[in-house]
């Protein structure tokens, strides 16, 4: 799904309005009825009070106008003004003239005691305070109403946006309203899908208000979702073996580190690669062969320390020769010939590289090295490590700092968490919708890195193998969590149920090619 950030979501409808002739209080109105829609929703049948609380731009307008249907509805509703009247745009004007003809004016707001009480009574509150255009922290009377709205036990309707969410981040102003429904419209925004912000916004409606479908299909907007439907695998032709579906190739573990690369071959093996090498060193081999049943696991030459000795990267050169991507870094430590490895196949390879973990860790303070990649390269670090490979905090800002972060060194970053954010060399960016608290366990990410393996190796376009991996791993999460609960889930698990969510996203037996993703 397409998202609008502040900037063009205004383009949008400055065109409607501007080049299409549509009145804008007319796009108010539309969207005043979606708002007073659910609202209605929230209330008790036969009625109910409904406080209205607005900004004095165009999105406190909505509210006046959504609090006049609601009036013509016999409801008792008092709309209370949070912002300087003197700076009201002339729509919301037009609005609050409209509204005294119901013989409502709207009400300073003071945070009085009677301000309170009245909230505290209501079944239904509106938060039409600022919409997409909040920027700063929030203080005085606005800090004062989104604390009401929240202490309140109403049902809170939020117009466009809780207030107090940054609309292209998901950063939290301070404060914010938290609702229980938000209407959007024409298009959904960056901040209903980016932490923490998205957890303020309950249920995402995205309202049609009159501009065109071909306007909002032809809005350029590098920002998408990938959410139930996005995800299509294509049926296996018959006549096919093992040999069409890819050889991946993995370096990982070290002493104590033994886990994390039985947990990524074999994800890889449960999401369809055809052979899957695991390359770990001596010291470890006895035990992670012993985890491996369908894997093939080769011994690198050690090191006195059970790491990988100096020799890695001519075993890896004779490894990876006949191979249709690698993965380098799951608990493979991040001494000298880990990094020697790391950046000789950076600057050697050709196939697709995917690092994660250690293979990220050894990159702080040599970044650079990834402009000189001959390889398509995918990286999959947490906040943690990202933060490590770029020396600084991304300010709030995870969307932003992924894609500036992709874009200047020509790699598909996916930066982990919830709503998992995968960002492409040519500057978009995509917000995953699947998973949640039952991923947060150790070894969760080897099952990812190992999933983007068996993709790519199997012939996927990069970014369609990298979408489809944490689309699918997400998947495969969420139907554990509905299993178990969100406590008991393990990384095993989560492998174990990917054969059943891979069925449930692959087309009938059709012989479409590989790689055609939606």
């Amino acid at each position: 799904m397409k998202l609008a950030g502040q900037a063009l979501i205004r383009e949008i409808d400055r065109y409607a309005i501007d080049e299409l002739g549509i009145a804008s209080a007319e796009l108010m109105t539309r969207a005043a009825g979606h708002i007073a829609a659910a609202a209605a929703e929230l209330l008790p049948r036969g009625g109910g009070r409904v406080a209205v609380f607005c900004g004095s731009g165009n999105n406190g307008g909505d509210g006046m106008a959504a609090a006049a249907l609601l009036l013509r509805r016999g409801l008792d509703v008092r709309v209370f003004l949070v912002t300087p009247r003197g700076r009201m745009s002339a729509d919301t004007s037009e609005m609050e003239r409209r509204l005294s003809g119901f013989g409502v004016v709207p009400e300073e707001f003071d945070g009085g005691e009677r301000v309170r009480e009245f909230a505290a009574s209501c079944d239904v509150i509106i938060d039409a305070i600022f919409g997409v255009g909040v920027r700063d922290e929030l203080t005085g009377g606005a800090l004062e109403a989104v604390r009401l709205i929240n202490s309140s036990g109403a049902g809170v309707v939020a117009a466009d946006m809780p207030s107090g969410v940054e609309t292209d981040t998901g950063r939290i102003c301070g404060e914010a309203a938290r609702a229980d429904i938000t209407v959007t419209f024409s298009l959904a925004k960056p901040g209903h899908f980016l932490p923490p912000g998205c957890l303020y916004c309950g249920e995402v409606r995205v309202c049609d208000i009159g501009v065109p479908g071909d306007v909002i299909s032809a809005a350029a907007s590098k920002l998408f979702t990938v959410g139930a439907g996005d995800i299509t695998l294509p049926a296996r032709a018959r006549d096919t073996h093992k040999g069409d579906y890819g050889r991946g190739v993995i370096f990982a573990g070290s002493v104590g580190c033994t886990g994390a690369p039985a947990l990524a071959a074999r994800a890889a093996s449960r999401t369809g690669a055809g052979l899957v090498y695991v390359c770990v060193p001596r010291s470890v081999y006895g035990i992670v062969a012993a985890k491996c049943d369908v894997e093939m696991v080769f011994p690198l030459e050690c090191a006195e320390d059970g790491g990988l000795s100096e020799n890695a990267p001519r075993e890896a050169a004779d490894r990876i020769a006949r191979c249709d991507a690698v993965l380098a870094g799951p608990g493979l430590g991040t001494g000298e010939n880990v990094k020697k490895l790391i950046f000789e196949l950076l600057t050697r390879s050709k196939m697709p590289l995917i690092l994660d973990a250690d293979g990220i860790n050894v990159l702080a303070g040599n970044i650079d090295i990834l402009k000189k990649a001959t390889c398509p390269v995918v990286l999959t670090p947490h906040d943690g490590e990202f933060s490590r490979l770029t020396g600084g905090e991304h300010s709030g800002d995870r969307l932003g700092a992924a894609v500036d972060f992709a874009v200047r060194y020509g790699c598909i970053l996916v930066l982990k968490g919830y709503h998992t954010i995968t960002a492409l060399p040519d500057g978009c960016a995509y917000i995953n919708t699947t998973g949640g608290p039952a991923l947060a366990k150790g070894g969760s990410g080897d099952v990812l890195a190992g999933i983007i393996l068996s993709l790519a190796g199997q012939g996927f376009p990069l970014k369609d193998a990298a979408l489809s991996a944490v689309y699918l791993h997400g998947a495969a999460g969420d139907m554990c969590a509905d299993r178990y609960g969100e406590y008991g889930v393990t990384a095993t698990d989560i492998i174990e149920a990917l054969p059943e969510t891979l069925k449930r996203h692959t087309r009938g037996q059709d012989g479409a090619p590989r790689g055609d993703t939606a």
